[in-house]
């Protein structure tokens, strides 16, 4: 019952938030697509697995819901509202690696692995948006090294 009550309202906030990223103007043309697709594309994808779990919850009714996993939970939400937060301040690549790291570790991961993916992943998504798909990121600290 927990679950369809949840994907109800996910499904609810989805369309609110299409809404919203419908409107979505930029100034100037730098992006191909332009600057809704994104969000419009990750809304799709939330709101058709909440029409899924609304349709066939599956085994998800008899899943306990405890202390432990509302913790992890809600330090996945605040992690990931600290990167939102710090994405301009610090720049993409030690933002992302940052929440990669932090977020390595709440999921059980060893802290060496885990710092190591996450400055992987800030480094080659930042060459992979900024040189190969000519989208702007911000550099934040790192700009000192920009020639």
């Amino acid at each position: 019952m927990y679950v369809r009550i949840f994907a109800a309202v996910w499904l609810l906030v989805c369309a609110l938030l299409a809404v919203v990223a419908w409107g979505f103007q930029a100034p100037f043309s730098y992006d191909p697509v332009g600057p809704r697709a994104y969000p419009l594309l990750l809304l799709l994808l939330m709101a058709a697995a909440a029409v899924w779990l609304l349709v066939k919850p599956g085994e998800a009714e008899d899943l306990p819901i405890s202390w432990s996993l509302a913790r992890k939970v809600a330090l996945f939400i605040g992690g990931l509202f600290a990167y939102a937060l710090l994405f301009e301040p610090l720049g993409f690549v030690l933002s992302t690696a940052l929440a990669g790291f932090g977020l390595g570790l709440l999921f059980n991961g060893r802290p060496l692995p885990s710092l190591l993916s996450g400055v992987l992943m800030g480094t080659l998504l930042y060459g992979l948006f900024d040189y190969l798909l000519d989208v702007p990121l911000p550099m934040g600290l790192l700009a000192i090294l920009e020639n």
